[in-house]
């Protein structure tokens, strides 16, 4: 985030526009492309690309010709041609990176076939644009009621109203098939608008949300990740992770998509290592496989009657025994391919930025009560422990003894008559 609107209040509070990364000024936006071509001219007798690309509300984007052949640049704010009326955008790329977009996203070079540009936005135009904007919120809130009245099982998770004002999109996620003929009626009654409803998935919705995930860290979906690829429970068998699924799950409720990251990794590592359901066979029985660990290369084998005896291997004795399996031999014994396997004596848990132990949770609290308790029985018998040694001291000074104290009389006053 590393626009104005999302930087430091006055008083060293996050101010933050709030937008999820789609603020206007477009400093935050993980949809931004870097022209590396602005420097570049074109060479001679060749026109530029006469489309440019226009960014919306929530990152959506879309390709748009200039027929009009404006002075258009990154940041220009400008009136397209949608159904019905026109819609208010933001201009983020121009000339010839566009052609190489429209490449990228597999669609079809033909500008004329492209919707068109009408002209810069006016003043009135933006301020017509933000009047819509600001009804969002307000209207989201009033829809969900109505949804929830009509006993619907959806879920409203944004609003985005059209530039002119004469159309709205609710974007809803549902799990089954949702009916909302009645509730189109009841949409067109209520806010006098044209309304269209867009269904979009769950991992959709919470890149337009927003939130922190798992790990500390804004979710990759709201912040940089643009592609939302398939993850399978088997990236977590191959990367040995628990199949728990509210660990394995995201803030959308589906798998994380960190799952992938290093997948590729753990597949080329996992190249060497056997299959895990190979049998090795020895003179004393066969020797099936119990656990591995990648990032060390070792593998546990044990006897199929000696299941709770395990025996560290290294990959290549594991697949030496194999080669020699497949030859129709058998080798002696486990024992004899495994290696001391010199494990450093560390410590697992170093205190090196003024932490606790990490089983201070573990311990039971204790009452102030019985501290106070504890701290006032210590202070009492600390001081009749120090009366005890004064007496103490008493006694052996005058011979066991205690001696009243006498009063020294007054001498008297002379008469000096």
């Amino acid at each position: 985030m590393g626009c104005t609107s999302c930087a430091s209040g006055a008083n060293g509070q996050p101010k933050g526009c709030k937008n999820n990364g789609t603020c206007g000024t477009d400093g935050c936006n993980k949809l931004t492309v870097f022209d590396w071509l602005s420097n570049m001219s074109l060479p001679g007798n060749q026109e530029p690309f006469n489309a440019v690309e226009v960014r919306f509300k929530n990152g959506r984007k879309n390709f748009y010709q200039n027929h009009e052949k404006l002075s258009l640049s990154i940041g220009d704010t400008v009136a397209t041609e949608a159904s019905p009326g026109h819609d208010i955008g933001m201009v983020t790329l121009t000339g010839e990176l566009v052609r190489v977009q429209m490449k990228k996203k597999n669609q079809q070079i033909d500008v004329e076939a492209l919707p068109k540009i009408y002209r810069k936005a006016t003043q009135k135009d933006i301020d017509i644009w933000q009047k819509c904007r600001d009804r969002e919120a307000d209207i989201q809130k009033r829809s969900r009621e109505i949804a929830i009245r009509l006993g619907l099982k959806m879920k409203l998770s944004d609003i985005e109203f059209q530039g002119d004002g004469s159309k709205a999109v609710f974007y809803y996620t549902a799990e089954e098939r949702v009916d909302f003929r009645q509730l189109i009626k009841e949409f067109a009654r209520t806010f006098n608008t044209r309304i269209e409803m867009k269904q979009v998935g769950l991992r959709q919705e919470a890149a337009r949300l927003g939130g922190i995930g798992s790990c500390g860290r804004e979710l990759c979906c709201s912040t940089w990740l643009t592609d939302f690829r398939s993850v399978n429970t088997s990236a977590a068998r191959y990367q040995q992770l628990s199949l728990n699924p509210q660990k394995l799950a995201g803030q959308c409720g589906k798998l994380k998509c960190c799952l992938n990251y290093e997948l590729d990794t753990y597949m080329e590592a996992l190249e060497e290592f056997p299959r895990n359901d190979v049998k090795l066979k020895t003179d004393k029985g066969m020797a099936q496989c119990q656990k591995i660990d990648i990032f060390k290369g070792l593998m546990w084998f044990s006897y199929e009657k000696e299941g709770m005896n395990w025996h560290i291997l290294k990959v290549e004795k594991v697949n030496e025994i194999i080669a020699i399996n497949k030859k129709g031999k058998a080798v002696a014994s486990l024992e004899e391919y495994i290696e001391d396997v010199i494990i450093p004596d560390e410590k697992l848990f170093n205190n090196v930025v003024g932490q606790d132990s990490l089983t201070r949770f573990d311990r039971p609290k204790r009452s102030k009560n019985n501290r106070r308790n504890r701290n006032s029985k210590n202070t009492n018998q600390g001081r009749n422990r120090s009366k005890g040694n004064s007496k103490n001291k008493a006694k052996a000074t005058t011979g066991g003894k205690p001696q009243k104290n006498k009063r020294r009389s007054k001498p008297k006053p002379k008469n000096n008559a």
